[in-house]
């Protein structure tokens, strides 16, 4: 397996499941209803707003791989769309898993030797460093999704 094919999988996986670390997006979000993933938490992030972050860079990165430019800005990456019923969750989701298939989809296309060429702008470094970023960037915000379940979980026993 050459290291596109590997690394589209690797994408695949944090979003889908069967990965070394047995959890992907996809089973944490399972049963999340619209008004738990609009919870705040503390001073947290709510699981709506993260959900749409890590999003947010997928879809950034998959124009790039498509062959546009890159247009996002970290200062818009938590500016979701109100999420006001099961329909507005829901769709988020939907967005979140066809984007993210698109996204495995451009990187088994992108030729092997693209990895180690610069990104947009040399600034932003490589492909490589884009794209697994992204990869690590979920795997971080999993962590935080499942925190906040689990806290939201207590609030509901007490």
């Amino acid at each position: 397996m050459n290291r596109t094919a590997q690394i589209a999988r690797q994408f695949r996986e944090v979003h889908f499941g069967e990965n070394w670390s047995a959890s992907s997006l996809k089973e944490i979000l399972e049963g999340v209803t619209w008004q738990e993933a609009t919870t705040k938490v503390y001073s947290f992030n709510t699981i709506a707003a993260l959900v749409y972050h890590m999003h947010y860079y997928v879809e950034a990165v998959s124009k790039v791989l498509a062959g546009e430019g890159l247009y996002a800005s970290d200062n818009r990456s938590f500016d979701h769309p109100p999420i006001r019923s099961r329909e507005d969750w829901n769709a988020l989701l939907e967005k979140t898993w066809k984007d993210a298939e698109n996204m495995a989809a451009l990187i088994e296309k992108l030729p092997e030797s693209s990895l180690d060429k610069d990104f947009s702008d040399p600034k932003y470094g490589n492909y490589y460093r884009n794209i697994y970023g992204v990869i690590e960037h979920i795997y971080y915000h999993m962590g935080q999704v499942v925190l906040i379940k689990k806290m939201i979980g207590e609030k509901k026993e007490n």
